[in-house]
């Protein structure tokens, strides 16, 4: 399979997150044509599905890190994204998080993930601190950012978007390098 070369594998006891390939393609756009994507932008047709693919993979090549895709240690199925998210324009460097089905929501998987994306970002990329950009309407994904020990900080930049958003604090907890 195409990937990207010298994109890291983060392991935890039930996930891999690896980098995207081209295989994962289908169950994303499948994902972002549904209304499930309401909050983050979506529903996106094919078109729009592909390039906002192509923008997840390219962030690796010019940032040198980026969105995982997360998979099942067992089968290997895809089951979402979660990552570092920094393009051109954000105030401030994201860590965030989607399940591609709902059948997957409700078992612990996307904050197994994200805590492993959180820990990369801290131990590897050297943050101090990130955010999560979540639709207020969004309230999984919020409880997920406070389960995760983000706090809401009134004060931060938000993205210009349409919709309403709470920008969430993640900050690197003390004694990680």
């Amino acid at each position: 399979m195409i990937g990207l070369s010298n994109t890291p594998v983060l392991e935890t006891e039930r996930l891999i997150l690896r980098a995207p390939i081209a295989t994962d393609y289908p169950v994303f756009a499948e994902f972002y044509a549904s209304e499930r994507t309401q909050h983050m932008g979506g529903p996106l047709d094919a078109a729009k599905a592909w390039r906002a693919f192509g923008h997840i993979i390219g962030h690796w090549a010019m940032r040198g890190f980026g969105m995982f895709t997360i998979t099942d240690r067992t089968s290997g199925a895809a089951l979402g994204m979660t990552g570092a998210w920094f393009p051109h324009g954000w105030p401030e460097q994201e860590v965030g998080w989607s399940l591609w089905s709902a059948e997957h929501e409700g078992k612990g998987i996307a904050a197994e993930a994200a805590r492993a994306a959180l820990q990369y970002v801290w131990t590897v990329l050297q943050w101090d601190t990130a955010v999560s950009y979540v639709d207020t309407a969004n309230t999984s994904s919020a409880a997920l950012a406070a389960r995760l020990g983000a706090v809401i900080d009134p004060q931060a930049v938000k993205l210009p978007v349409d919709v309403p958003l709470d920008v969430w604090r993640h900050t690197k907890p003390e004694g990680l390098a």
